[in-house]
């Protein structure tokens, strides 16, 4: 099992008891999964998509599929069926390998980083967060991108509070700004 998970079990669960009270072990957060994914201009060449989705499979280690609209929409020029975004859905050992990428890897390497935005949290103890260039991921070659690529990482819980969301994030290392 990956390293973030062990120490969720080891450290964080019985740490997060001991704060809120919990009587139940199944009150406890956990992580649910990650949705990491990314909305692409029509408009552009057919093959941004099998680039972002190439990308974003090696980001995640996952295969990634593009996204498809639901219906027309006349004043974007989109029609039912017309793919519009790339998206992975990580759980499990993916999950907790990527959440440690993220937090040790990645957010150190982004220009003038000082922590991420605290008001991320969906009022049911979800986290949403964006970042602008996917070039900080060592995983991305830089002589092979084409154009620039932004991406959202959607990171769902079990917290019933957006205030116990953040408890078990911080404790996961994910740096908030203050």
């Amino acid at each position: 099992m990956p390293e973030m998970y062990k120490t969720y079990k080891e450290v964080i669960a019985p740490k997060l008891k001991e704060k809120r009270g919990y009587k139940n072990i199944m009150e406890i957060p956990k992580l649910s999964k990650i949705l990491v994914s990314t909305g692409i201009n029509s408009s552009l060449e057919k093959d941004a998509f099998a680039e972002a989705k190439k990308n974003i499979t090696a980001i995640t280690g996952q295969a990634a599929v593009i996204t498809k609209s639901k219906k027309d929409i006349s004043n974007f020029k989109l029609r039912k069926g017309m793919p519009v975004g790339v998206m992975v859905t990580l759980r499990n050992k993916r999950m907790y390998e990527f959440i440690d990428r993220l937090v040790h890897n990645v957010l150190p390497q982004v220009r003038d980083f000082r922590g991420i935005n605290p008001k991320g949290f969906d009022g049911f103890g979800n986290y949403n967060m964006g970042l602008n260039d996917i070039s900080v991921f060592p995983e991305i070659d830089l002589d092979k991108l084409k154009r620039p690529m932004g991406i959202n990482i959607c990171i769902v819980t079990t917290a019933k509070t957006d205030e116990e969301a953040k408890d078990l994030l911080t404790m996961f290392e994910v740096p908030f700004a203050k």
